[in-house]
């Protein structure tokens, strides 16, 4: 398998394209399901397990296999996001959404309106802070990512994370977690969003931040609007 075939083209910021179909994008994440699902079991039973020993060692060295076979065809440099010609894009190193890297739950998103996201993801023993409770800076982590894709407008426009305030109001436990973000306000290349995690219905931690259009993406939008014309 491949994901950088002859004639694909680096663009800004680890943006690639891929002149693959998306039915083949399709079917490199049904393929990579359960091997993700699988290491991010293994995680979980490594904080939990009670092995020791000899028991510990010979699991190191059948993984040590495993991690040498995927090696092999392994890419250098960052994951990046990829995208191909059906518009069809594909970040599976994002460490909130990634779905082959075994750091995030994966957390699952969707636009409810042109400025409004929900995010859900089920929080294990991986992400525990206090025990029994979710590490604020994961919280933190999965409210950008939310706020981040809300502040797209469903992906019209590209920002970067200016700055991000949050007021922890409660320990968020352990279990499903509900992300919700929707744009505030926006000035120029200021972007407003507010945002929260919690359970259904009860709110553990609240955000607003501020999401800056780059200049270099206000440039090219203006030159594709000289171009349409």
């Amino acid at each position: 398998m491949s994901e950088t075939p002859a004639g694909s083209a680096e663009i800004v910021g680890g943006f690639q394209f891929v002149d693959v179909p998306t039915s083949q994008v399709d079917q490199w994440e049904a393929d990579s399901v359960p091997v993700a699902d699988a290491a991010r079991r293994l995680n979980e039973a490594l904080i939990r397990s009670r092995a020791e020993g000899e028991e510990l060692r010979s699991i190191a060295k059948e993984l040590e296999g495993l991690v040498e076979r995927l090696e092999a065809t392994a890419h250098a440099g960052p994951a990046g996001v990829r995208y191909n010609a059906e518009g069809r894009s594909w970040e599976w190193g994002n460490a909130a959404v990634g779905l082959r890297n075994v750091v995030a739950p994966p957390m699952t998103t969707e636009f409810t309106s042109t400025e409004s996201v929900r995010g859900e993801a089920v929080l294990g023993a991986a992400y525990e802070g206090p025990p029994g409770m979710v590490h604020g800076g994961v919280s933190a982590l999965l409210l950008d990512q939310v706020m981040g894709k809300t502040a797209s407008r469903h992906h019209t426009q590209f920002t970067f994370t200016g700055t991000l305030t949050m007021k922890y109001l409660q320990p968020l436990p352990l279990g499903p977690v509900e992300v919700l973000g929707r744009i505030d306000r926006q000035e120029g290349r200021k972007v407003f969003v507010v945002a929260s995690i919690g359970t259904p219905g009860s709110v553990a931690v609240s955000a607003e931040g501020i999401f800056i259009k780059p200049a270099w993406a206000e440039a090219d939008a203006a030159a594709a609007a000289v171009n349409a014309d």
